[in-house]
């Protein structure tokens, strides 16, 4: 049998940068790695299957998107492979209705909402122009499971006819109604952020929700506005979520309040900013593959 240290599955073309990165960091510490995509993935889920090849652990970018990783993931699964997110925690952390609850359960500010059920359970809807003023206008219309890219969000919506056309759209998926939070500005910036969590480490950056642009924070930054607050809250839903690696999304409010808006993001969009406009920070993605490098050789010693 051949038996790699770390397999990584993935089948988004701007995957290949951070997939590069990853086996060369992960190599040059004498880890094995082992690429899985589009062109192999039915020749490597027949030879997982029979026991020529294994992986010690497994980071799956895949199955969530394709339904060609499926197998694979189940025969891993069963095998209780070290898989960087376990599915299982996944299917609970990225639905925003029970996540919604959780949160507000830890103590954690999320905007107010309003959790409906699935258009295909529930066809008639009961909730009146009264219950949405509650919100404000305008408010945001998400999916409670689908997740990506902002897929099926609706950031401006201003009416119940824009309520019950949408959670047709994705008619077996819940919908939650969120109050739309603004962000007070520091120092001419946003106060916007996004947050990963990343195999033990929080790693906070600004990101702007109007251009997506994201910048890192500086140590003068974090003591100056009082951003430690952000990393706590990080700390928070790992322990919430038991995932090894997530994103989420934090803005202050005028008031001071730390609101946790897109509460976890599994699949984090890991393009480079040399690259991309929009892409996260170098330093920020080594610095995330430094960690998941941490986390591939303590699982490795377990063994």
């Amino acid at each position: 049998m051949n038996t790699f240290d770390f397999a990584i599955a993935y089948t988004w073309e701007y995957d290949f940068d951070f997939v590069d990165a990853i086996e060369k960091i992960l190599q040059a510490e004498g880890l094995s790695t082992y690429r899985v995509a589009d062109y192999n993935i039915k020749e490597v889920t027949e030879d997982v299957k029979s026991k020529k090849l294994a992986f010690r652990t497994y980071m799956d970018r895949a199955s969530d998107v394709d339904d060609d990783y499926l197998e694979l993931a189940k025969i891993l699964t069963r095998r209780k492979i070290r898989i960087f997110n376990p599915y299982d925690k996944v299917q609970h952390a990225i639905d925003k209705a029970s996540m919604h609850l959780e949160f507000i359960t830890a103590g954690l500010n999320v905007p107010y909402s309003i959790i409906i059920p699935p258009h295909k359970h529930n066809n008639d809807l009961k909730i009146s122009v009264d219950d949405l003023a509650v919100l404000g206008r305008p408010f945001i219309i998400k999916p409670c499971n689908t997740t990506g890219g902002g897929i099926g969000v609706v950031t401006g919506a201003e009416t119940l006819k824009e309520v019950l056309d949408e959670r047709s759209t994705f008619d077996n998926d819940k919908y939650i109604l969120q109050q739309k939070i603004y962000p007070k500005t520091l120092d001419g910036k946003r106060a916007w952020f996004r947050c990963f969590w990343a195999f033990g480490k929080p790693i906070c950056c600004w990101w702007d929700d109007q251009t997506h642009i994201y910048e890192t924070i500086s140590r003068e930054e974090i003591e100056i506005f009082n951003l430690k607050k952000l990393y706590e809250i990080t700390r928070k839903i790992s322990r919430l979520t038991a995932l090894d690696f997530f994103s989420t999304e934090i803005a202050i409010t005028e008031d001071n309040k730390f609101v946790v808006i897109d509460y976890v993001n599994d699949q984090c969009d890991m393009r480079f900013k040399s690259k991309h406009q929009d892409g996260i920070p170098d330093e920020i993605v080594y610095d995330i593959i430094e960690q998941l490098k941490k986390a591939v050789i303590k699982e490795i010693k377990k063994k």
